[in-house]
């Protein structure tokens, strides 16, 4: 597979430890790493040297990550980026592959796959994931999809899913399964 020869890559995520960690795999991968705590820091990294390459979390403390991939795909157009999703934040993660992002991972994710996302081919199909999610896993991403999409309304959501609004907060105050 051919490589670009541009090899800088940014990598926001407010997660300070999982950054450094990520930095360093990808560091060792071959990747000129910078990186940005924040929306605001990797919005002035992107139009200060748009990079080749971009691992952008899908929430920060300070904004949504799509911001970020928005703003390199419109500096560089031909740069590779991909989100990074915490918990339920997969109908999100669509949206910012349908405005340029190439792909979207389940945090936490493994420097391999984010490694195998960036230098995948383009239009290439991606391999099946070794580890996919659980049925259990699933249901929840379908819930926090149509609870996402009703504007955060825990009534509406449940009168959608025909389910009972207490039994929806349940399952929203829970953290995501395996």
């Amino acid at each position: 597979m051919e490589m670009k020869l541009d090899r800088r890559l940014l990598i926001v995520d407010d997660d300070k430890s999982f950054l450094e960690r990520l930095a360093r795999a990808m560091e060792s991968r071959g990747f000129e790493v910078t990186t940005a705590g924040s929306i605001a820091e990797g919005l002035t990294k992107v139009s200060s040297a748009p990079p080749a390459f971009a691992v952008v979390d899908m929430r920060l403390g300070d904004g949504s990550g799509i911001e970020v991939i928005s703003a390199l795909k419109e500096r560089r157009p031909d740069a590779r980026a991909i989100i990074l999703t915490g918990y339920g934040n997969i109908a999100t993660a669509v949206t910012a592959v349908k405005l340029g992002a190439v792909d979207y991972l389940a945090k936490p994710a493994d420097a391999d796959d984010v490694y195998a996302a960036l230098t995948a081919a383009p239009g290439g199909k991606a391999e099946p994931p070794e580890r996919p999610m659980s049925a259990d896993r699933v249901r929840w991403e379908h819930i926090q999809r149509v609870y996402e999409l009703c504007g955060r309304n825990v009534s509406e959501t449940a009168r959608r899913l025909n389910m009972h609004r207490r039994t929806l907060q349940r399952i929203l105050a829970k953290r995501a399964p395996r």
